[in-house]
């Protein structure tokens, strides 16, 4: 069997490139895709200098048009796409107060917006074939309210947990899985942005395992979650926070 496809969205760095290095190690062939065409090329390169099966591509997740370009990209040179990973994501740390529509609007866009056209396009394609696998990326935030990423951060995040649940039960008969994974504070360059290093020991105290997470383990949860073996979980959000919201 050829190898399967997948495309990882915000993968020019942080999270998303650690995902997509899981998925590349897993034998994935791999497109990188980020609004920042040089960042998603350094980062395909570090994973296949020689390009066969690492893609770096531009892509503004808030426009339909380039989703569909972007899915044409992958079948043009793959000749397949069996996996969506919706890590793309804004964040501005900012009191709830102080938030204006235009910048609430922008971080929905990205976070929100973003999450639901992926999940339009390459939903649509999965299902017209009988398989695929959607993993979007969540949000602790989301779940409890969390402010340190801003109010409009967390009810983005919230929100794609939402368009989980619609996506799943809407894409199953079809042998399309759907789910998220609610990361908790990780080892990652925005958590570190966001949180000072003056405060990174009380936030780290404030853990009920006392640490921040590592990454590479939620790209290995990612890389189950796309398996073709994950036919029987969807519509979950998958929990990764160190104890700081349990249910």
């Amino acid at each position: 069997m050829s190898a399967r496809v997948a495309l990882v969205t915000g993968a020019g760095g942080g999270l998303g490139t650690v995902i997509a290095a899981g998925l590349h190690a897993a034998g994935y062939r791999v497109a990188l895709a980020d609004l920042d065409e040089v960042a998603a090329a350094a980062a395909a390169a570090a994973l296949d200098p020689g390009g066969e099966t690492a893609l770096p591509l531009g892509l503004d997740v808030r426009d339909k048009a380039q989703w569909e370009r972007t899915l044409s990209a992958l079948l043009e040179r793959w000749g397949a796409a069996h996996v969506l990973v919706n890590n793309a994501a804004m964040t501005v740390a900012r009191p709830v107060m102080e938030v204006s529509p235009e910048e609430f609007d922008a971080v929905l866009a990205v976070n929100l917006r973003g999450t639901f056209l992926g999940c339009q396009v390459f939903g649509a394609h999965f299902r017209d074939r009988s398989h695929g696998r959607i993993v979007n990326l969540a949000s602790l935030a989301g779940q409890n309210g969390g402010t340190a990423t801003g109010a409009h951060y967390a009810a983005s995040k919230a929100g794609i947990v939402a368009l989980t649940k619609v996506f799943a039960r809407d894409l199953a008969a079809g042998g399309v899985t759907v789910n998220a994974i609610a990361p908790g504070p990780l080892d990652t360059p925005m958590v570190h942005r966001t949180v000072p290093p003056e405060r990174m020991a009380a936030l780290q105290a404030a853990i009920p395992v006392g640490a921040i997470g590592d990454p590479r383990f939620v790209a290995s949860l990612v890389v189950q979650l796309a398996s073709p073996e994950a036919a029987f979980a969807t519509g979950a959000t998958w929990d990764v926070n160190g104890g700081l919201y349990m249910r």
